[in-house]
């Protein structure tokens, strides 16, 4: 009896087992990047004509060729019960009502081609794609997503209708797989997927590319409505789901921590804002200080330094004093080191060492490796 009893604990333990690995190997089917909006390290971004830029929630990047400009946020606006706690909002500060041939804009997810390998594209197996996403759009009608395949010049889109204007409304596209062009194993961005707001005739005088081709602009929105027409206009997105397959799954929710982390892969805010304590420091030279920070993940590629400047933006605080400087430059960068100075403001004894805050409201410095 006693030998029956361990066997059936052992059988229970291993199905309790299998039953976690069985949940665990489903975990990161989703390839975007913070798809439920809860990580916005660069805050509020407003954005004019001619920006190509990442704005306030991670990982989505916003191409304005429009005559019109916007303002991105992070947002509580979301669907009711529906488990998210954040939308990224595109807000109409100036409005196009008149759209040139060339103006388009549209919100970008890009994504490396290492991470893609497994879609098999450029093969006779390659894998059909679903997205998935709740959006509250302020038009009615037809509105265009896109898949850019930047390795090999290739498209395919899909058009979505918005039955209610500024109502939350689930969307879901199934792409084919693309037989034709594999996808690059590198760190270098392989898909974009694109979610249009307003096209011009540049981009909506052809015929839809709803199979996979070679890239043709005039293929590319077919249809799309203007949402840029009005400065009462807001835009919502959140729900971001892309995975292998023909139907969509639950959206898969990741703790914060692991949302963040791997947005930090991208980009890394190392401070914003008056008074905020960014690392030690120690004079290299008598007119130059020096420090190098280590990113909290090894980042996708060499990072750059996005950060604003002033009169007086930081401050390097040594021996009771203070030494005001504008911003600060890089000497090395790589993945997992960083090297700052600062050798345009500074007059100390070299050796000497402090540390360095911020010291205006707009100050801003971050890392940024972004595709």
């Amino acid at each position: 009896m006693a030998i029956d009893k361990v066997v059936s604990a052992s059988i229970t333990d291993s199905a309790v087992t299998d039953a976690k690995l069985s949940f665990n190997s489903n975990q990161f089917r989703n390839i975007i990047i913070n798809g439920d909006m809860s990580q916005a390290q660069r805050g509020t971004t407003a954005i004019s004509s001619s920006d190509n830029i990442y704005g306030a929630t991670d990982r989505f990047k916003h191409q304005n060729d429009s005559g019109g400009a916007t303002s991105i946020t992070q947002d509580t606006d979301t669907p009711t019960a529906q488990g998210f706690s954040s939308s990224m909002k595109i807000d109409v500060t100036t409005a196009d009502a008149s759209l040139a041939a060339s103006d388009m804009y549209r919100i970008q997810h890009r994504i490396e081609g290492q991470n893609l390998q497994y879609l098999k594209k450029g093969t006779a197996s390659a894998e059909s794609l679903t997205l998935s996403f709740w959006v509250k759009s302020p038009k009615t009608g037809t509105h265009i997503v896109n898949i850019f395949d930047n390795d090999n010049s290739r498209s395919i889109a899909k058009s979505y209708t918005i039955s209610s204007a500024d109502t939350w409304e689930k969307k879901t596209i199934t792409f084919a797989g693309d037989t034709t062009g594999a996808l690059d194993n590198d760190n270098a961005g392989s898909l974009y997927i694109y979610w249009y707001l307003c096209a011009g005739a540049n981009f909506t005088s052809g015929t839809l590319a709803t199979s996979w081709e070679s890239n043709t602009n005039a293929n590319l929105a077919v249809g799309q409505v203007n949402c840029l027409d009005n400065t009462a206009n807001n835009f919502y997105i959140t729900g971001v789901q892309l995975e292998v397959g023909t139907a969509a799954s639950d959206f898969e929710f990741l703790p914060v921590d692991v949302n963040l982390q791997r947005c930090l892969r991208y980009y890394e805010l190392l401070a914003s804002g008056d008074n905020q304590v960014l690392f030690d420091a120690f004079y290299y030279t008598a007119t130059e200080i020096r420090h190098v920070v280590h990113p909290k993940v090894s980042m996708r590629a060499n990072p750059t330094l996005d950060q604003t400047s002033g009169t007086d933006y930081y401050r390097f605080i040594r021996d009771a004093a203070n030494d005001k400087f504008e911003d600060f430059s890089l000497d090395i960068s790589t993945p997992t080191a960083v090297e700052f100075f600062n050798s345009t403001d500074m007059s100390g004894t070299q050796g000497e060492s402090g540390w360095v805050r911020t010291d205006v409201s707009s100050s801003f410095i971050a890392l940024d490796a972004e595709l």
